[in-house]
């Protein structure tokens, strides 16, 4: 069987370390299989600069080199923003209730990346046609 891809969502990689119950147990077996190959977004780092410069994160106190050094250290893969992950920005439809700017680039990248988006979010389910998003 091959490796399945998954793309963490911004907050699922918050989550993931802070070890919060939010995490489904299906999904932390999914994150901890060793077979699963789990992709973190450079532009999950953009977004979570961003939330903690504007008061967003309050609770969530690491800097981003700390959240790259543990995603790196819990065996995660780290994608760099490439054109091929811009170029399909425009495949994904602009939905007039949802039309923010991270969520349409993680899932342009997973596009790209053929990954399975971890989310909570329940506004990314509109994209299920374009990628996969589970939880």
């Amino acid at each position: 069987m091959a490796d399945m891809r998954y793309l963490l969502d911004t907050h699922s990689l918050i989550w993931f370390q802070e070890n919060n119950p939010k995490i489904p147990k299906q999904v932390m077996r999914i994150i901890q299989q060793p077979d699963n190959i789990i992709l973190f977004s450079q532009i999950s780092l953009f977004e979570i600069t961003i939330k903690q410069k504007i008061g967003k994160l309050p609770a969530f106190y690491a800097t981003i080199e700390e959240i790259y050094q543990q995603a790196i250290n819990d065996g995660f893969t780290f994608l760099s923003i490439l054109n091929h992950h811009i170029y399909n920005y425009d495949k994904v439809p602009l939905i007039r209730d949802h039309r923010d700017p991270f969520d349409r680039l993680l899932i342009a990248t997973a596009l790209e990346e053929n990954a399975i988006i971890l989310s909570a979010d329940e506004q990314l389910q509109v994209y299920n046609d374009l990628v996969k998003i589970t939880w």
